[in-house]
C-alpha cells in the first residue's frame, strides 16, 4: 500500500511542479509557496477528522510533536519555499531533476550522521545525479549571447548569466532541507504514527516560520500580502497538489521503508516531463539536454536506493 501511495504523491508533485510554472514568473513577489503551507494545514486538518490513525486516536507525545515540528520547517517552508523559488526560476523539468539530489543528500547523512555503509552503485548513482546537475549547467552555460552581443565574450558572458541563475541555488538547498526532514519525519512516525496530525504539525511550523521571516525580509513581506492580495487558480491548484501530495508522502512513510518512498517519488520528473509536454509547450522549452538529465536523475535515484 505504502507504494502506491507514494506514486500518487510523486504525481501530485508532478502537477504542482507544472502549475507553479504556469502561474508564475521570476518577477512575481508570490510564487504560491505560503499560499500551499496554508492548503496544506487545512487539508491535513480535514483528514484528521475524516480518519483516525492505527491506534485509533489522536495522541500527541512531546517526542513526536517535536520531530514533527522539525520536519515542518525544514520540509514545509525551507524545503517547498526554495523548491516553489528553484520552479519559478527554471521551470518545471529543470528544478524536478535537480530535486533528485534529495537522495544523494540522505545517503550522505546516513553515512555521516548514522554510519550506513556505501557501496558500488550508490557511487553510481550519485555520479549520475551529480552528472546530471552539471548537463543542466552545460546547458545554460551554452545559452546563446544576447542580440547585439556577438563573439565568444559575449557568449561567456551570456553563460556566466545563466549560470547565476538563483534556482541551480534554490534546487540543491530544497533537495538538502527535505533529506534532512525526511529523517526528522520518520522519527515522529516512530514516536507518533499519526500521519495527518504530523502534516498539520510541520504546516504550522512552516506557516509560523513564514511569518517570522516577513518580520524581518521584505520578500517575504510582499509573499504573504501578495496571497490574500490577488487571487491565481494556477498557484491554488499548486498549492492543493503540493498539500496532497505531501500528506500522501507522510501515509507512504507510516507504511514503507524510506528508501522505497524516496525511489517511487523520484518517479516525479518523469510525471512532471509527461504534464509538462501537455500544459508547457509554449511555457518551458524541452531540449534534449533536459529530458537526457531528468533520465539520468531517475536512474541515479534507483541506484542510490539500490533497487
Amino acid at each position: 500500500m505504502g507504494e502506491l501511495v507514494a506514486l500518487f504523491s510523486a504525481a501530485c508533485f508532478a502537477a504542482a511542479n507544472v502549475t507553479i510554472t504556469r502561474g508564475s514568473d521570476r518577477r512575481s513577489a508570490d510564487n504560491g509557496a505560503f499560499l500551499s503551507i496554508l492548503v496544506t494545514a487545512v487539508l491535513s486538518a480535514v483528514a484528521m477528522a475524516l480518519f483516525t490513525p492505527p491506534q485509533g486516536t489522536h495522541a500527541a507525545s512531546f517526542r513526536g510533536v517535536a520531530w514533527f515540528t522539525l520536519s515542518g520547517v525544514l520540509t514545509i517552508f525551507v524545503g517547498r519555499v526554495f523548491l516553489y523559488a528553484s520552479v519559478q526560476h527554471l521551470g518545471a523539468v529543470r528544478a524536478s531533476a535537480i530535486k533528485r539530489l534529495n537522495p544523494v543528500f540522505s545517503v550522505l547523512l546516513g553515512l555521516l550522521l548514522l554510519g550506513e555503509p556505501v557501496d558500488l552503485p550508490m557511487l553510481a548513482g550519485m555520479t549520475f545525479i551529480f552528472g546530471s546537475f552539471g548537463l543542466l549547467a552545460a546547458e545554460a552555460w551554452r545559452a546563446r549571447p544576447p542580440r547585439g552581443e556577438g563573439g565568444s565574450g559575449g557568449e561567456a558572458r551570456s553563460g556566466l548569466r545563466a549560470l547565476a541563475n538563483l534556482g541551480y541555488f534554490y534546487g540543491p538547498v530544497s533537495a538538502l532541507a527535505y533529506a534532512v526532514g525526511y529523517l526528522a519525519r520518520k522519527q515522529g512516525l516512530v514516536a507518533m504514527p499519526d500521519p495527518n496530525f504530523g502534516t498539520l504539525i510541520g504546516a504550522l511550523a512552516g506557516a509560523l516560520t513564514f511569518v517570522v521571516a516577513g518580520l524581518f525580509l521584505e520578500s517575504y513581506r510582499r509573499a504573504l500580502h501578495s496571497t490574500f492580495a490577488r487571487w491565481n487558480p494556477w498557484l491554488f491548484t499548486a498549492a492543493v497538489m503540493s498539500s496532497v501530495g505531501q500528506i500522501l508522502q507522510f501515509v507512504a512513510l507510516n507504511y514503507s521503508t524510506i528508501s522505497r518512498v524516496a525511489l517511487l517519488t523520484s518517479s516525479e520528473v518523469v510525471f512532471t516531463l509527461l504534464l509538462s509536454t501537455w500544459l508547457l509547450r509554449s511555457y518551458e522549452r524541452m531540449s534534449r539536454a533536459t529530458v537526457a538529465a531528468a533520465g539520468m536523475s531517475v536512474l541515479g535515484a534507483a541506484l542510490v536506493i539500490g533497487f
